[in-house]
């Protein structure tokens, strides 16, 4: 009998041992014991998983509509940042409500710092408003960090450090899934790179004040409106269109989300087709960051094809 049991234990140890999943020795942790990461965009949630995988536990507690940009998380979110054994922020004035909030300080990663010397300012442009944030502008800083996907690059890296001090012991682990996300974006970048090659110098406007760090990286010949998706643009907002059009003839125009069908029939009557690359900067209906960033290339070099 006493061997039977013994046996028994044997084959548990190994069984237990052989536990697929990409995690080290040291890294067999009740859940309690997990490390809690909260961040404060999906694109940081995704870099964390795909790092982190089982070691860590993500959190964004945003709900899916909304931009995390503008938003202002409620005393009971704050609260459960303050709880965080770390706080990994995208930077560039992203997160303008942790100046009001009391986290923290040496839980906070800010992962573009080691850019941050190659911000961009925005032009100053009037204040409007979409979904549950608000009034606001954009102004100061731009910070849609990640389309640029040699920085979102850089980003990733600061995830992954902020992770190792949590988990020193899975370093291994963690370079190697780093290494995987890096290539990933370093395949974006090389595709969004041949498509811009497609676009040249051809001008093309955008439906928001976002995309200032991804016209840089590839050289976009690119100026921005104050449009929504969801909303039909109002005859003033068509007439500072075509002012617009006058020394910038775009044939195209970027739209953040799937614009309204009475928008697009609006601007091909101008001339100018309606493209979808969509930030992802809060979580997508279907699929993933990664998958969401391919669907955008796939649309943009579909149009860039057909001029």
């Amino acid at each position: 009998m006493i061997k039977r049991v013994t046996l028994l234990v044997v084959l548990s140890i190994l069984l237990i041992g052989c536990k697929p999943g990409n995690i080290g020795p040291s890294a067999k942790k009740t859940a309690s014991m997990i490390p809690q990461i909260y961040v404060t965009n999906y694109p940081l949630k995704y870099f964390a998983e795909r790092i982190g995988a089982v070691l860590v536990d993500v959190y964004f507690p945003m709900t899916k509509d909304g931009d995390p940009a503008f938003w202002q998380p409620d005393s009971q979110a704050i609260a459960r940042y303050q709880t965080a054994d770390a706080i990994i922020t995208n930077g560039a004035t992203y997160e303008k409500w942790i100046a009001n909030a009391t986290l923290p300080a040496t839980k906070i990663v800010d992962s573009s710092s080691s850019f941050s010397d190659k911000y961009l300012q925005m032009a100053e442009l009037e204040t409007h408003s979409h979904g549950p944030g608000g009034e606001h502008s954009h102004t100061g800083t731009a910070f849609t960090t990640w389309i640029d996907f040699d920085q979102a690059a850089q980003q990733a890296g600061a995830v992954k450090d902020a992770i190792m001090k949590l988990v020193p012991s899975q370093k291994e682990v963690l370079e190697k899934n780093l290494e995987a996300l890096v290539a990933d974006l370093k395949q974006l970048d090389e595709d969004m790179m041949s498509v811009a090659k497609l676009i040249g110098d051809r001008p093309v406007v955008a439906s928001h004040p976002v995309y200032e760090y991804w016209a840089r990286r590839y050289s976009l010949n690119l100026k921005s409106v104050l449009w929504e998706p969801p909303v039909v643009p109002s005859a003033d907002a068509i007439d500072e269109l075509k002012k617009l059009l006058d020394g910038h003839q775009a044939q195209g125009m970027i739209w953040e989300g799937t614009p309204a069908a009475e928008s697009v029939e609006k601007l091909k009557s101008l001339g100018i087709a309606s493209v979808v690359f969509d930030p992802c900067g809060n979580v997508p209906e279907t699929g993933d960051w990664l998958t969401t960033m391919q669907s955008n290339i796939i649309s943009l070099r579909t149009w860039a094809k057909s001029k």
